[in-house]
């Protein structure tokens, strides 16, 4: 298993940004001055002993590490190579955990993105995203000064084609660049054979500047599993007419997908291809790291009944990421009131649901009774249902799963990082 703070030879290796870690802030136990992570981790702070300020988000060391193994030996068995989504959760000590365990990359999304990552040491990134608007490509040319930055973005259109031409050719720099391939009714990319044939007019117009180095889908826009498998044998069509017509200017070229709820389909599919030309299979999940107890969960499932490489692999992907808060307020006999709102966790995609119930006066803690459930949240306040013969008591603290971990992230700076026994071992900051 990956180690949680890796040698820095081990991989490139982000840094915490800040030694420091400014009093006062959401989630933490009290301080009254600026303190370092490890500092934060020699007071031996413990969730269960109220040593934090509730709500807080807090992650499991343990059930991270096995996420992480996880994953990356899902793709090795695959012959492919992992590059996380990381806007999932902006962190790089989190980086640093998943390049240590072998991964090939980090996938972001936005030239801020990038460039901070840049920063805390994270030196081949794929941004899943086009390159649109003048300071964002200044951005990243900026960063291209380092001959050992890899970068690599998306392009769907002769339009942006041409204003990256201009601007990297102005700049004096090459931009590698992967192909899209979208589907009706998606998001971005192109969509039939005429968008690609601009496309690949403007590609080669620039082609000094701009250098096509392989082909990219983002199948997580349809939840319709026989229009997926379509766009994946769309995609290999064309990366084989590609590669037969010598247009790509890498070898061996990107052949890149996966969200995290399809990464199966993908790994499947373009593992099974008898590509002509070399292909580096690059598979781009994010939210396998935290997993959830919403939408990913149920993806999981499906991922676990029908794919025979999950199938063969021991355990499964577990809930790394909790937030914890106190009931504030039992005003009426069914509802109780939890100091935790919109601005702490994803409502997107679900609320968050009970999971564990600790009273804080006996130490008891227990799974949250299967009939709570919240039905409403608001800024900093959840409506809790509860049955009027339950014990529950004001001050009670009670462990929230959520679903889509990458709106509970944006929410938070600092969260702590706990081993088995709810101790604080570490603090992770985000970088939104």
């Amino acid at each position: 298993m990956p180690d949680l703070h890796p040698q820095p030879n081990a991989a490139p290796s982000p840094t915490q940004p800040s030694s420091l870690i400014p009093p006062h802030q959401k989630g933490l136990g009290c301080m009254t001055t600026a303190l370092s992570a490890d500092q934060i981790a020699s007071l031996r702070w413990n969730l269960l002993h109220e040593d934090l300020s509730l709500p807080t988000a807090v992650l499991y060391a343990d059930k991270l590490n096995h996420n992480i193994a996880w994953m990356q030996e899902f793709a090795e068995r695959y012959g492919a190579v992992l590059a996380p989504h990381g806007k999932t959760t902006m962190a790089p000590k989190l980086f640093s955990m998943q390049l240590a365990a072998g991964a090939w990359g980090i996938t972001l999304a936005t030239a801020p993105q990038v460039s901070a990552a840049y920063q805390q040491g994270v030196r081949r990134i794929l941004m899943a995203n086009q390159l649109v608007g003048r300071q964002n490509m200044a951005m990243m040319a900026a960063l291209l000064h380092d001959p050992a930055f890899e970068f690599f973005c998306l392009v769907d259109s002769a339009a942006n084609v041409e204003q990256l031409g201009r601007f990297f050719q102005s700049s004096g720099k090459q931009l590698h660049v992967l192909l899209e391939v979208g589907m009706e009714g998606g998001r971005t990319g192109v969509r039939n054979p005429r968008q690609t044939e601009d496309l690949l007019q403007a590609i080669s117009h620039w082609r000094q500047q701009i250098l096509l180095s392989g082909v990219e889908i983002y199948e997580g826009v349809s939840e319709d599993e026989s229009a997926i498998r379509s766009l994946l044998h769309r995609t290999l069509d064309l990366a084989r007419s590609l590669a037969r017509a010598n247009l790509f200017q890498r070898t061996p070229f990107l052949l890149s997908g996966a969200g995290s709820a399809w990464y199966d389909l993908v790994a499947e599919t373009f593992s099974a291809a008898a590509l002509e030309s070399p292909a580096q299979i690059v598979l781009r999940p994010g939210c396998y790291l935290t997993h959830d107890a919403g939408a990913y969960a149920v993806a999981q499932a499906r991922i676990l009944a029908g794919n025979p490489v999950a199938r063969q692999m021991p355990s499964s992907l577990q809930q790394a990421l909790q937030l914890w808060a106190y009931v504030q307020s039992i005003p009426e006999p069914a509802k109780a009131i939890v100091g935790l709102g919109k601005r702490d966790a994803s409502f997107d995609s679900g609320l968050p649901s009970p999971a564990l119930h600790l009273s804080p006066a006996t130490g008891d803690l227990q799974p949250a009774p299967a009939h709570w459930r919240l039905t409403r949240m608001m800024d900093q306040h959840a409506y809790l249902h509860i049955d009027p013969a339950d014990r529950i008591a004001v001050g009670d603290m009670i462990g929230f799963d959520i679903s889509h971990p990458c709106l509970t992230f944006d929410k938070w700076r600092y969260l702590p990082l706990l081993d088995r026994n709810y101790q604080v071992i570490d603090v992770i900051q985000t970088l939104f």
